[in-house]
């Protein structure tokens, strides 16, 4: 929450478009749009009103998980303050890049961070034709909601989906609990033979 209003995060590794699509959703062009990647080092806030649901937009810098350099690490303790400080987090990803394995480490890490996800699937042009967004259900944060950022296609529908997760909390995609923070909880076990890949089951799952 940023001024009473409620703070609308945008996150995911370099170049799939953030930059883009926050211009895009506050009609203007106040973030630097650039091919390299890190362009966008710290937050960009910017101002919004949609269905007459005022909010603020995030934009942060390409994360790269793990990465060791002291940039990258700058990058993501800003990106993990916009996911602390917001209301809702749309994680963009690249239809034209496929599943990388950042989106697949910036996947786990959401569903630890216990905030609502809109899965955004950017540079979808072809709509509705365009089905290469289907392949991200694999990341596990719900339906892939495809895009053009660059363009505008669906940043409409999108807007409707936002405003839908900041007015009505029973529509928010679920975080994965940790383990014992939760009555209840349901435990699994994967069981198998030696070397039918229960290890790799869990890793994806996890």
């Amino acid at each position: 929450m940023k001024g009473g209003a409620p703070t609308v995060a945008i996150i995911g590794r370099p170049n799939v478009g953030k930059s883009t699509l926050f211009n895009r959703l506050i009609g203007g062009r106040e973030a630097i749009v650039d091919a390299r990647p890190g362009v966008t080092r710290d937050r960009h806030f910017g101002a919004t009103e949609w269905n007459g649901r005022r909010f603020w937009l995030v934009d942060t810098g390409g994360m790269v998980p793990d990465a060791p350099d002291a940039l990258n690490r700058a990058i993501r303790t800003q990106v993990e303050a916009a996911v602390a400080e917001c209301d809702v987090v749309l994680f963009l990803v690249d239809v034209e890049a496929g599943v990388q394995p950042a989106d697949l480490e910036i996947a786990r890490y959401l569903r630890k961070a216990r905030r609502p996800v809109i899965l955004v699937a950017n540079k979808a042009d072809q709509l509705p034709n365009d089905t290469r967004h289907l392949a991200f259900y694999e990341l596990g944060l719900g339906d892939p909601f495809p895009v053009s950022a660059a363009v505008g296609k669906s940043s409409g529908d999108l807007l409707d989906r936002v405003v839908e997760a900041l007015s009505t909390p029973d529509l928010r995609p679920e975080s994965v609990p940790d383990p014992g923070s939760e009555p209840g909880e349901v435990q699994v076990a994967v069981v198998g033979r030696p070397n039918v890949g229960k290890s790799s089951l869990v890793n994806r799952l996890l």
